[in-house]
């Protein structure tokens, strides 16, 4: 039996379907509670009655500070009080950047970016007044490699933004007894891979034919590859783990980073070490700039 005071409050965004589903099984199998979020309550009706300690909770995280808020305050009488914040809701435009122009990469920062954002500090005024809590974003490998594939450029731009965020939020929060947590996935075998393809028309606002090539060539990209190897019950065990000291996590120090899948780990070398033979091969330029 789990003692109540070791029973965490989670919310999880985004939980209709994906990592959001997995993780709500992998906290409620440790007796937790959770409060189940998303853009649409009928897409959580199959978690109606499931559980005693599971609460649905209509939130879109576009609507604006002021309506997040006043979910915020909605959710934290379900259960007394908030632990953990899972900021797992996201989208992916897919499209050429220019093509698509600012008006679609907006579209894709208010659910990635400033959905986060708005649905964090809403949390935490919560967190401080307990001097405690969780704060999860679920980052993503492309913000390590945006330049490949081609057409995922304003979802990995939104990704690097909100892994800046979340590393800001880490230095502002630490003296408050407030932890972050930035998963950074690979691909896994979630509804947000499998519907890529389909959001090919959204990010268009004009055709270019100097981009025919890359466009076709991704195409047919998107459409060959083989599922991805990542298994997204495995990544919410792991990120549950880490959350309780449990597991995998046992001993550990906290760890602010959490890679998940060879593909990203493969990623984060790649990038790291492009920047260090920069720094080498041009450390007479980086060095010689200043007054002295």
């Amino acid at each position: 039996m789990v003692n109540i005071r070791d029973r965490k409050v989670w919310l999880i965004t985004g939980s209709s379907s994906g990592f959001g589903r997995c993780l709500i099984d992998s906290v409620l199998a440790r007796g937790d509670r959770v409060i189940a979020a998303a853009r649409s309550l009928e897409s959580l009706k199959s978690l109606q009655g499931k559980n005693d300690n599971i609460r649905l909770l209509q939130l879109d995280v576009t609507d604006g500070p002021k309506i997040i808020k006043a979910k915020m305050a909605e959710a934290v009488t379900f259960f007394g009080g908030l632990d953990v914040i899972v900021n797992n809701a996201g989208t992916n435009f897919l499209g050429i950047i220019e093509e698509g122009g600012s008006a679609f990469l907006r579209r894709q920062f208010d659910v990635c970016f400033f959905g986060v954002m708005d649905v964090t500090t809403a949390a935490l005024p919560y967190l401080r007044a307990q001097k405690s809590g969780t704060v999860i974003i679920i980052g993503s490998r492309s913000a390590w490699r945006p330049e490949f594939p081609v057409r995922i450029g304003s979802y990995a731009s939104s990704k690097a933004a909100v892994h800046a965020l979340a590393e800001a939020f880490s230095g502002e929060l630490a003296h408050l007894n407030i932890r972050v947590l930035l998963v950074e996935p690979s691909a896994f075998r979630t509804g947000m891979f499998n519907s890529s393809g389909r959001m090919d028309g959204l990010m268009r606002e004009d055709v270019i034919a100097d981009y025919d090539q890359p466009r076709n060539a991704i195409s047919n990209f998107w459409k060959t590859i083989p599922p991805p190897p990542g298994d997204p019950v495995k990544a919410m065990e792991a990120v549950v783990e880490v959350v309780k000291g449990e597991g995998v996590a046992a001993g550990r120090p906290w760890p602010t980073y959490l890679v998940l899948g060879k593909d990203a780990e493969k990623a984060i070398l790649a990038k790291t070490e492009k920047l260090k033979m920069h720094l080498e091969e041009w450390s007479d330029v980086v060095r010689g700039v200043d007054f002295y």
